[in-house]
This record gives structure tokens, sequence and C-alpha cells, in this order.
């Protein structure tokens, strides 16, 4: 029953001097069809999982006045997360601007559900916009939305202002500590994440699986292999549930990875009860980031007899094992592989690996016809490796083809005119390693200690 219907049967029950238990009721009836109303409308826009039909839902609740009736922050939340949800981060705050201009007051999930969405569009602008609006109705010390700001303060790189965010409640939750030491770890401040990960313990606050995550991967970019073996008891402490001990144990994985210790990485998989397509990944990256190429090959094979997926990520590292062996054919075949049977478009990651393999080889042209085919335009790492190909080949017209990218991409960088006099003077072109040098002197150019284009790497 409309609003305008309603009106007029008060109207014709007010003229008829229809009794007040008449009354009551019609008015219990109609408040009972309104709020059933209300509940429809908010699964359908729960339930939503396409974002035309979200639209819809939402034109058609402007056109009925629905949130004019029900002014209620529940119905824009449930719009803003729907939107989020189905990855239409701008139209999400779309909402949020009309939900404001509307007058209606945000509530605990209401900022909460716009900084993912903002996280989605990295907007610091508008981050900065909703703090203020966050200490105007006194949200900012809330758990949700303190440790969302944190996180994308950190994600800007703006560490000042995540660690004043961070500071300013003195009972700071779980939440905000995870948020701190996830930002600065995955910001490249292993130390410092290791460093807050001690204070948190002095807190007195117990951590849990998501801190060890990224308490783990901040040791295995320090490469501490002490600091490791104290973690994984810690990790050990931490554990609470099947799903947590999934998340961990490939977190560990990784770690002993990257600080080098496969035998402690396999140790580690080999006693898992389950493992997804990360626990493998994280074996052969392992395996290709030290060289143990049959490894990293072995174990990529038992994946796919096991049954699991592969991803992009899990052919970079299967590429890279590659590269190490020199394997070219087998490093077509696993392309080819990634493209025709599961359906992965090639990434600059894995179009690097196949540069870096093919220049390695000796096979220059090949290595150009990668580049010209692919559908990105390559970075300065792809141009890199075949500049490197070039001087360990002493390919002059291949190695000057390249050299122009490179001034394109960092006319900055002296890193090709080095590599370009070292081409010229493998091959006796003394004139031209007086001109690259000329140059490098008129541009007032120094070569930066231990930097080589050739030792760019995935």
């Amino acid at each position: 029953m409309s609003p305008f219907r309603f009106h007029c049967l008060l109207l014709r029950f007010g003229r008829n001097r229809v009794s007040s238990f008449h009354l009551s009721h019609s008015l219990a009836t109609t408040t009972n069809i309104l709020d059933s109303n209300d509940k429809i409308i908010a699964t359908r826009i729960s339930n939503c999982n396409n974002i035309q039909h979200l639209d819809q839902i939402y034109s058609q609740i402007i056109r009925n006045h629905f949130l004019e009736l029900y002014p209620a922050q529940f119905h824009w939340n449930n719009i803003i997360r729907s939107y989020t949800r189905l990855d239409s981060p701008s139209k999400a705050l779309h909402v949020y601007i009309s939900m404001s201009r509307a007058g209606v007051r945000p509530d605990t999930f209401t900022l909460p559900i716009v900084l993912k969405a903002i996280c989605q569009v990295l907007n610091y602008v508008v981050a900065r916009q909703l703090y203020g609006v966050a200490i105007k109705h006194g949200l900012e010390t809330n758990m949700y939305s303190e440790s969302g700001f944190i996180s994308l303060y950190a994600k800007a790189g703006d560490f000042e202002n995540a660690r004043k965010v961070f500071e300013q409640n003195r009972e700071r939750k779980l939440g905000s500590w995870n948020a701190i030491i996830a930002g600065l770890s995955q910001g490249g401040r292993a130390k410092e994440a290791i460093e807050m990960f001690l204070e948190l313990r002095e807190s007195g606050l117990r951590p849990d699986d998501v801190t060890m995550v990224s308490v783990t991967s901040a040791c295995g970019s320090l490469g501490d292999l002490d600091l490791a073996s104290q973690l994984h008891k810690c990790v050990f402490q931490a554990k609470e549930m099947e799903k947590s001990d999934l998340l961990m144990m490939n977190s560990l994985i990784d770690m002993y990875g990257k600080c080098g210790k496969m035998d402690l990485a396999y140790r580690v998989f080999s006693r898992m009860k389950e493992r997804n397509v990360s626990s493998w990944t994280s074996m052969i990256v392992g395996y290709a980031m030290h060289g143990y190429v049959r490894d990293a090959i072995k174990c990529f094979r038992c994946m796919r007899e096991a049954g699991i997926r592969p991803n992009h990520v899990t052919f970079i590292g299967v590429l890279s094992a590659c590269v190490h062996g020199g394997m070219v054919q087998e490093g077509k075949y696993y392309l080819n592989m990634m493209k025709n049977e599961y359906g992965i478009a090639p990434m600059l990651q894995h179009y690097g690996c196949m540069v870096d393999l093919l220049g390695r080889a000796g096979l220059l042209e090949e290595a150009r016809g990668t580049i010209e085919g692919m559908s990105m335009k390559a970075n300065v790492v792809i141009w890199g490796c075949l500049m490197g190909a070039c001087e360990k080949h002493g390919h002059v017209k291949m190695g000057e083809w390249v050299a122009k990218h490179l001034q394109q991409l960092e006319p900055w960088n002296d890193g090709v005119y080095v590599v370009l006099s070292n081409i010229y003077a493998s091959n006796g072109m003394w004139e031209e390693v007086r001109r690259m040098r000329a140059i490098m002197k008129e541009r007032k150019l120094a070569k930066i200690p231990a930097y080589s284009l050739s030792t760019s790497s995935y």
C-alpha cells in the first residue's frame, strides 16, 4: 500500500467516523505491509549478484522515494556494500555522497564499507575527507573504521598518517595492530613491521592468523632465519581453526622459501593435511627462486596430478625455473599450456621470463618478436633483460634498438650508455665507445655502483 493510499484511507476513516478499534487495526495492517516491503527490498539488494540488476533496483528505489520513506542507515549501507561487493566502487561512493546530501548520518557500519570502496579506487583525497567526517561524528576510533583508515593510508605510502591514526587510540584493538603491521610489511618496511609485532606482544594482546601472515612475510623479506624459527613457534600459538591453519602454513612456506631454506619449507608443506594453490605455488616459486629447477618442475607436475588448478603466479614460478635451467623448449611449452589449457592471459612477468629465457639462449630475434607480439607495452625490466642479452652476445644492432626504448622510458638512467659502450667495446668499435663516454660526460652522468640493466629480474 502506497503512502498516498494510506493517507486517503485515513481520511475515509475520519469521514465515516470509524471506531478507534478499526482505525488501530488498519494502522497496524498498513505498517505490516510497509515493513514487509522494506524487508523485500533489502533482501533483493543483498542477494543481487549482477551489477545491471543492482542498477535497476537502485533506480526503482529512487523513483519510488524508498530512501525517503525508510531513511535508516541500514538501507544506504546495504546499497553501498552491494556495489562494493560487485566491484563497482565508484557507484558505491556516489551512493554515499547521496546519503550525505540527504542528511543521513553515517553509523559504525557506513565508514568501513565506504573505506573498502575507496581502497578499490585508491582515491586518497576522498579518504582524507572521510576521515574528517569520522572525526565529526566521533567514529574515528571505531574498531573497523580505525583499521580501515590505517590500511588505506599505508597503501598510499603515507605511513606518517597511518601511524597517527594508529597511535591516537590507546585502547586500540587487534584489528588496528594487524592493519599497521600488514601496511608496513606490504610497504617494504619489514623491520618496522617486526618491531610493531614485538610491541603488540608486549601490549598483552594475542596475535591471530592475520597477524602472523603479515609478520612471516616481513621476516621472509629480511631473510632472517633465526627470527623465522621464533615466528614458527608463534604461528602454532596463534592457530585456532583449520582455515587459519592453512593460511598460516602457507605463510610459513613462503617465509622459509624467501629465506632460502627449502628443506624447512618442504617439511611444513609435507605435514599439511590440506593444500591449496597457494601452498603449491609457494613451493614452486621458492624452488625456482633458489635455482632448484628440477624440484620446481616436479612440484608443478605433482600439483597438476593432485587436481589443483595453477594460477598466474604459479606459472611465473615455473617459467622462472625454466630461465634458471636454460630450458627454452620447456618454457615455450609451459607458456602455451598457461594460455591454451588454463586460459590464463600472459602478464608482463610471464613475458619478462620468456624474453630473459630466449635472450640468454642467444635467440635475440625470437625475444624481440615476443616483445613486439605483447598485448601491452614492455616495461624497463623486459627491455633490460633483452639489453643484457645483447651485451652477453655482443649484438650491436639489437642493442642500439633496445637502447632507444630504454632511453625513452628512463632518460635519466646511465645504465643504458654503460651497457651499450660495453657492446661496442666487445666488437672493437672504439670510436663508438668514445662517443658513448663523451655523451655521458656531457650529460654529467656517472655509473650507479653495482647497477646493471641486465641484472633486473622478477
